[in-house]
């Protein structure tokens, strides 16, 4: 099977001499062209003698690295596809070689199966638009500010969708199970978007009463209704020239949402008990645990604003889809509660690691986070144990209504259990994770010392 049916040129650029033998032989097809080099430099003076259709680099070369080989070839000549290769590819490297215009950035260690496939794809892509040129991308100089950990397949893929459609201003719904990190993705959207300069304004749909979320969106007059002592401006107001992020859009009321759909049309609000038209530049990423589409069909959300809202979706895999990651969460959690509440420092062994890797993480990466914060409270060593894993013992569902949660932790007791203890556990369990594994936080919070703390999370059921 040849890998293109019309004459390519691919290009090799790698330090690894084994590495050029072996991709060579594995890439070598009919009517494909394959050279090779070992430094950055070469590849430029290749670049400027052939037309490559394809080319094939290391991020770590000399005299310079891949990142900016990949811009040096998108200014020469734009047509040429890139496919960047790391031992472990950065969250800030795959979406900022996305931006740049790379075609694909895969890990070296899934080449074996991942890079002939992707190579078919880039020349595919050729023979489709063979004399395409791509504009420069603005880059923007990232911090690390966005902590997106994970080296998993389907969790690169959301970081290169996030390169692709920062640099637009397309409407951007984010979807995906609670705890899996779309605020995350929404803020990496913002900070690598040519809008990073403004502010990120964000709300959360189904945290705010009807009433009131109409005022926190659009603003107010004063004396438009009862406690607006003074003219108020919305979130769209302070959000101009940035990015609003709606979370939990699903929950809008219906009310709401038709005028939602107005300013996605034409930019343009009225404040509450106003007469005035304003106008605002706001690019709206929106996220929800919801399936929007059956919402819409349920009457629950309307099929317009669906549409508007869902120009680019980015689908969060939850974390029992990429288990790979859980290692390095877990290890990065480790060091920021450990940091943070001023602990020596703890590791945790493989058995732990593989006890992690065993669950079905209802609650995701947030449910993920506050079991390594409980594990790091109750430690009685510098390493975590199988033992040291409290999976069992957080409630991850809650029931709306007072009535109907007391209800459900009744059920949910322990018959052996005395359920007052019990009750008193759950809760210190939950303000621990709201404080982020805060243990001083946490005695405040429920009015107790930090012995009395410990010990009560250490109790068993």
């Amino acid at each position: 099977m040849t890998l293109n049916s019309s004459e390519d040129t691919l290009l090799l650029v790698d330090p690894d001499l084994d590495f050029l033998d072996w991709s060579t032989k594995h890439l070598s097809a009919k009517n494909l062209r394959v050279l090779r080099c070992d430094n950055a430099a070469n590849a430029i003076k290749v670049i400027e003698k052939t037309n490559v259709s394809v080319v094939v680099a290391a991020l770590e070369l000399q005299p310079f690295d891949g990142m900016e080989l990949l811009a040096r070839i998108m200014q020469q000549s734009p047509s040429t596809l890139v496919i960047l290769t790391a031992g472990f590819p950065t969250t800030s490297q795959i979406i900022e070689a996305t931006q740049r215009g790379a075609h694909d950035v895969l890990r070296k260690e899934s080449l074996a199966f991942e890079l002939r496939p992707v190579v078919e794809s880039a020349l595919q892509t050729q023979d489709d638009r063979r004399s395409a040129s791509r504009p420069d991308a603005e880059i923007p100089k990232h911090d690390g500010r966005v902590k997106m950990i994970g080296v998993s397949r389907a969790l690169q893929e959301v970081f290169k969708l996030v390169g692709r459609v920062a640099r637009s201003d397309a409407p951007v719904l984010i979807s995906g199970e609670s705890g899996t990190g779309k605020e995350l993705v929404a803020k990496a959207v913002h900070e690598y978007s040519p809008r990073r300069q403004k502010e990120m304004i964000t709300i959360n749909c189904g945290a705010i009463p009807e009433n009131l979320l109409e005022s926190e969106l659009f603003g107010h007059e004063k004396g438009s209704f009862t406690g607006a002592i003074a003219r108020r401006a919305g979130r769209f107001e302070q959000a101009d020239g940035g990015t609003l992020f709606l979370d939990e859009i699903g929950d809008m009321p219906l009310s709401i949402q038709v005028k939602l759909l107005r300013v996605l049309q034409d930019g343009s609000f009225s404040r509450v008990g106003a007469n005035e038209t304003l106008a605002t530049d706001v690019r709206i990423v929106a996220a929800t645990h919801k399936n929007l589409t059956e919402e819409v069909a349920a009457g629950r959300f309307r099929e317009d604003l669906y549409y508007r809202l869902n120009v680019v979706e980015i689908k969060i895999p939850p974390l029992r889809e990429r288990m790979e990651d859980i290692p390095l969460l877990a290890e990065y959690f480790l060091q920021r509660i450990t940091r943070k509440n001023g602990m020596a420092r703890i590791h945790i062994s493989a058995e732990a690691v593989a006890t992690l890797q065993d669950h079905h993480w209802p609650g995701n990466v947030r449910e993920l986070e506050n079991t390594i914060a409980r594990a790091c409270a109750l430690a009685s060593s510098q390493i975590l144990l199988p033992a040291d894993i409290p999976l069992a013992s957080a409630p991850h569902r809650s029931a709306p209504g007072i009535t109907a949660a007391i209800d459900q932790v009744i059920n949910a007791a322990p018959a052996d259990a005395g359920l007052i203890d019990w009750l008193c556990r759950q809760v210190a369990q939950r303000i621990l994770e709201r404080s982020d594994g805060d243990l001083k936080d946490t005695s405040t919070a429920l009015k107790i010392s930090l012995p009395e703390l410990r010990k009560l999370l250490a109790e068993k059921p």
